[in-house]
């Protein structure tokens, strides 16, 4: 069972590049983020027709997420991270696939910080680590993929002091991740791949695709009761390089 995570970056604009890499990757689980699009514009037409059934929360201009699932439909559990009644971002949905409950979910990117933006990220960090110990309560095969916007620690992202100041690098934020891995998630990407960069993000600006200067935003937990079934994952890097690309590459994972 291949499951992925792939920050699409508007999903009608990417639609070619989306579908290609379906087509080319066959996951048999997607979770979108930064969707981009209201739910009546989710191109589930084209789809379903590469041979995907979906769920999906759209929002206009910005967020947005959905599951993809390969030859199923996926059975919709949750489409909001619970704890905060008035926070309407579309940040979080909810599937199981197959026996598996997956997630998509989009961490607020925290900037400017200090300040408002950056307080919210801490506390939908807060309100996930909150959800997930539920999860695990129930001994249940769980997966919690999706962009996190941390890069969880130095060997996360590519040797610079540019960045020092953004809310993905910050101690809290790291420190936010890592209290939600310390529940007793596994980070797949990184078990496997202990001293790569494995990097799944490049900024358009300053040239950082061609000089490799990326982060490893996007991640995918695996629950004790799934993580012994771990036996690949990988980010697919090159579909960065596509004329229209995303600026994040999609990153997966294998489970026997």
């Amino acid at each position: 069972m291949k499951i992925a995570t792939f920050n699409i970056n508007n999903v009608n604009r990417r639609l070619p590049n989306l579908l290609r890499w379906l087509h080319a990757a066959k996951p048999d689980v997607v979770a979108l983020q930064e969707l981009k699009s209201t739910d009546a514009e989710f191109p589930i037409l084209a789809i379903n027709k590469a041979g995907y059934g979906a769920v999906w929360r759209g929002q206009k201009t910005w967020n947005g997420v959905a599951i993809l699932a390969r030859n199923a439909e996926p059975v919709l559990t949750r489409t909001a991270l619970p704890g905060d009644r008035n926070d309407d971002d579309a940040r979080y949905i909810e599937a199981a696939v197959n026996g598996v409950i997956v997630t998509s979910l989009y961490l607020p990117n925290g900037n400017p910080q200090p300040g408002p933006k950056f307080d919210y990220k801490l506390d939908w960090f807060r309100r996930l680590r909150s959800h997930a110990g539920k999860l695990l309560k129930q001994d249940i095969p769980v997966v919690l993929a999706g962009d996190y916007n941390v890069a969880p620690t130095v060997s996360d992202i590519y040797p610079t002091k540019s960045w020092d100041k953004d809310a993905l690098v910050q101690p809290k934020s790291r420190a936010a991740f890592k209290a939600l891995v310390d529940q007793g998630w596994t980070d797949a990407i990184r078990t496997l791949h202990p001293s790569k960069p494995m990097f799944t993000f490049w900024d358009y600006k300053r040239n950082r695709w061609p000089r490799d200067a990326g982060l490893r935003l996007d991640h995918l937990l695996l629950s004790p009761a799934v993580a012994p079934r771990l036996i690949k994952a990988d980010v697919d890097r090159e579909i960065r390089g596509e004329e229209g690309a995303s600026d994040h590459a999609p990153a997966w994972i294998v489970l026997s």
